[in-house]
């Protein structure tokens, strides 16, 4: 047969289609009819691998209430700060948006690898230079894409910096302890290539509205790979005192009061003995199983040995005492 031949005749097509649409070929025969799939695409990157988008968003609760204080304190400004739910967006979608000048500031947040972006509209850095300078908090109308910030605008950003990082610093020590590098700075967020076009990263939008020229915004872009190795620590964000406290010695205390009236009910056993299955079933009325006697029986609950007894009689019933307990390892 030619390489080109067809393995089966249109004849053989023909009469093999005629049965399947009549019923006499049965389909759908094979293995696995029951299993199913989803569909995955190799190229992209799964979002739903456990990082815990709302433990972010308590930490961005933390943060806003501390950088607010540390504004204050070296800035005199307390801008009124709007968070936004923290999300999962692809690099590229994020950067199109953006437009140029912004203060762009690449980090690297230790241990997690890789690194983040800071971003920093210029309406909050002339606002915070405004307010400095014991102005009013006023900002600037739209800037040229080219223009640069002054020596003095850049160490405003760097003010603002320092504050920022030693905020989110205090709002993630919950969770896990960071801290920040600074990197280098841009001007044009293009150039800032924290990630690959078709990665994933978590965005924090921090929006101010102090200004009467409009709400300016401060972005923290971490890329979703690196917080993976911390998601565990996010999935369990829920904080436990050590036990100390004065209110859990009261609800303990509490407890076991409750737990002490519960009811249970307590089970001797007398002996063991191992019989078959032929046995069981030829045994008549009569028979006798001899067994061991142990030296003491066993006081169960729920199938659980819990101390070994003495049988014995008080008065005219039948009693037991307690030998010693037995420790929950021990096997019964």
């Amino acid at each position: 047969m030619a390489d080109n031949e067809p393995l089966l005749s249109p004849d053989e097509l023909a009469a093999l289609s005629a049965s399947i649409q009549d019923g006499s070929l049965e389909v759908d025969t094979g293995y696995n009819q029951d299993a199913q799939v989803r569909k995955h695409d190799l190229a992209a990157e799964d979002s739903s691998l456990g990082v815990n988008v709302s433990s972010l968003d308590m930490i961005n609760e933390r943060f806003i209430r501390m950088f607010r204080l540390g504004m204050l304190e070296v800035l005199r400004t307390s801008p009124r700060i709007n968070p936004s739910r923290a999300q999962i967006v692809r690099f590229s979608d994020y950067i199109k948006d953006l437009k140029a000048p912004l203060s762009v500031n690449i980090i690297r947040m230790t241990p997690l690898r890789g690194y983040a972006m800071v971003v920093i509209e210029p309406t909050v850095v002339f606002s915070s230079l405004d307010s400095f300078f014991g102005g009013f908090g006023r900002g600037v109308g739209q800037l040229p894409s080219g223009r640069l910030f002054t020596p003095t605008e850049t160490r405003i950003i760097k003010i603002i910096l320092q504050v920022f990082f030693r905020s989110f610093k205090e709002a993630w020590s919950p969770v896990t302890a960071i801290d920040f590098e600074h990197v280098s700075s841009e001007i044009n967020p293009q150039f800032a290539q924290i990630a690959d076009e078709n990665d994933l990263v978590v965005l924090s939008r921090f929006e101010s509205d102090a200004t009467a020229q409009g709400a300016g915004f401060i972005d923290m872009v971490i890329p979703y790979v690196a917080l993976k190795p911390v998601r565990d620590l996010l999935r369990s964000r829920v904080q436990t005192g050590d036990g100390n406290e004065e209110s859990d010695k009261v609800w303990r205390s509490q407890l076991a009061d409750a737990v002490h009236d519960a009811d249970l009910e307590i089970q001797i056993l007398l002996g063991k003995l191992q019989l078959s299955l032929q046995q069981l079933q030829t045994m008549q009325p009569g028979d006798v199983l001899p067994f061991k006697k142990a030296d003491s029986a066993r006081a169960m609950i729920q199938d659980m040995p819990v101390y070994d007894v003495e049988v014995g009689a008080m008065g005219s019933q039948v009693a037991v005492k307690i030998v010693q307990a037995i420790s929950p390892n021990t096997q019964a």
